[in-house]
């Protein structure tokens, strides 16, 4: 048996660029509602944990958009529906647009921990049940003060444990339950812009004290093997159906501009560069890891289904090949997710009480010591959101973080480690990779971003839209704003959301949602290209959708 442990958490935190091309309104609240509860609480766990180490992964698209709204709540420039109706000054004089708006969206959470909790919240959602079921003109005449206090109930319920406890204004708006004056609204919008506003300096403070590593993702988070090559999935999936492009034209230099930006982005934010990469959806193929490289990238993970490919799933020994570092021919060390671990914190845990969890985690851990050899020291790495699964715990998962982190600092076995300094303590456990299969964190293929008939068409039409692009840009034709308003879009729709949605197994709103915006930045990269749009792009992508969640093991379907 072992005589201890090295255990790496990398929490992910990412959301996609919801601001519509041109007025920069944002489609969906996403970004801003997990940074008021799930980034803001993950940040107090560990302040109040200071003997846990981590690894904390930022998306550059996502801390572009934290700070957009920071700036936009600050200077009242709202772009936001969702927090315009928050500011409004006369709930009763909504239109019937912004009361539409208001019904669809504020009630978009998981009933039992965010809406049932709250006697006043769950008041107004019964009244919009009974409504509807009497048909569609709710939004016309439930009143002003349905408005006022339904947004407001919204935003406290999405406010994270951490500052429930901390802001007192939470705490009395809360037991206030109704009647929220224009006042109450505004604070409460002041208090979300200071609570965005102070979220990066948190988590510089941490991480200059040492105790967490922070990691970076390609900016607006492409499937790198993808840029590089369609033929990728193909090494997983041999007979996966391709899109009719053969390739992503030029896609080489786009991914090494996703990775300069995001290197600049970390050290414009950070103080320094970037030591690790978090792949988007940890998708990985050697000529992606070559890139990595190039890029100054010391480290990178992945999912551990990669490991098994790469190794020959019939020669793949759980416990012999995951719990030690790795090194690409490329000199990029890699890290391979703990599944079973990840997926029981993503999924399972979250209908236990947190102290069995917490102690169920650490009993896993003791199994993996009692089977190590007495000359090792395993690493584990946990790997997962920090954001999607909290939800659906009891109190955003305060009380499972607590008793954890509590368990984790208790347990003299047990040693929690930034991957940095992981892979410095077992440099003499890495292992040469042998050449490695791309794939992701998803059953270990790239199945979930190509190969669907949706997807590939998306595809098409982003790698149409390039080549018109290259011939435009090529051209010399457009001025320097012009041409920094194309590339913009183009990486925009470089990213990986897209393609996750499409599909027949997602939810048909979801998939509508993404599409719909997807399309609208194709759209709008044309009309700054000075080129007409394809006709193709007036029409949904999606002939499927309509299922009850994305299959995978890291995350739920994402928000929407």
């Amino acid at each position: 048996m072992a005589r201890s442990l090295d255990l790496v958490f990398l929490w992910h935190m990412h959301q996609p660029d919801y601001r519509a091309p041109g007025h920069g309104d944002f489609a969906l609240p996403w970004t801003y509602l997990h940074a008021m509860k799930d980034y803001t609480d993950m940040a107090a766990h560990f302040e109040r944990h200071p003997e846990v180490r981590a690894v904390v992964n930022f998306v550059p698209i996502l801390l572009d958009q934290i700070e957009d709204y920071a700036a936009q709540i600050a200077r009242r420039e709202l772009r936001d529906p969702l927090l315009r109706l928050l500011a409004h000054p006369q709930p009763e004089a909504l239109g019937i647009g912004e009361r539409r708006h208001a019904l669809d969206t504020c009630f978009r959470a998981h009933r039992p921990h965010a809406i049932e909790p709250f006697p006043a919240y769950q008041r107004l959602y019964a009244m919009h049940e009974l409504a509807s079921a009497h048909g569609t003109g709710a939004a016309a005449w439930l009143s002003g003060a349905y408005f006022a206090d339904l947004v407001t109930w919204y935003h406290l319920a999405w406010t994270g444990e951490s500052t429930r406890r901390a802001l007192p204004l939470v705490a009395e708006l809360m037991s206030k339950g109704e009647d929220f004056t224009h006042v109450d609204r505004l604070a409460l919008l002041d208090a979300i812009g200071e609570l965005l506003r102070g979220l990066l300096p948190r988590y510089r403070a941490l991480a200059a004290r040492g105790q967490i590593e922070l990691s970076t993702t390609p900016h607006a988070h492409p499937i790198a093997p993808l840029l590089l090559s369609f033929a990728a999935a193909r090494e997983a999936m041999p007979e996966v159906t391709l899109p009719l492009s053969p390739c992503y034209p030029g896609g080489r230099d786009r991914l090494d501009l996703h990775l300069t930006r995001a290197r600049d982005s970390h050290r414009a934010r950070f103080g320094a560069p970037p030591a690790g990469l978090w792949p988007a959806e940890g998708a990985v193929s050697a000529a992606a890891l070559t890139r990595f490289a190039a890029h100054g990238t010391a480290w990178a993970a992945t999912g551990e289904a990669v490991l098994a490919h790469t190794l020959g799933d019939a020669n793949y020994v759980r416990d012999r090949d995951l719990y030690h570092p790795w090194r690409d021919a490329s000199g990029v060390t890699l890290a391979f997710r703990d599944d079973r671990l990840s997926d029981l914190i993503g999924f399972e845990y979250a209908k236990w009480h947190g102290r069995d969890a917490a102690r169920h985690f650490v009993g896993e851990l003791d199994d993996i010591l009692a089977r190590t050899p007495d000359d090792a020291t395993p690493l584990v790495c946990v790997i997962l959101d920090g954001e999607n699964a909290w939800e659906y715990y009891p109190y955003n998962a305060y009380w499972f973080f607590e008793d954890l982190y509590a368990e984790l600092t208790a347990n003299p076995r047990i040693r929690t480690m930034t991957l940095g300094d992981a892979f410095a303590a077992h440099a003499a456990d890495t292992a040469p990779l042998p050449p490695l299969v791309a794939g992701s964190w998803v059953y270990g293929t790239l199945s979930t971003w190509i190969g669907d008939p949706d997807k590939n068409r998306a595809w098409d039409l982003l790698c149409s839209a390039k080549q018109h692009y290259d011939l435009v840009l090529g051209s010399g034709r457009l001025d320097e704003a012009a041409r920094a308003t194309a590339e913009a879009l183009l990486a925009n729709c470089e990213g990986s959301d897209w393609f996750w949605w499409l599909g027949d197994y997602n939810p048909a709103e979801s998939v509508a949602n993404f599409e719909a915006l997807f399309r609208r930045n194709l759209r709008a990269l044309y009309v700054a290209l000075e080129l007409p749009p394809p006709a193709q792009l007036d029409h949904p992508l999606s002939v499927g959708g309509g299922h009850a969640e994305v299959g995978g093991t890291m995350r739920r379907a994402r928000d929407a």
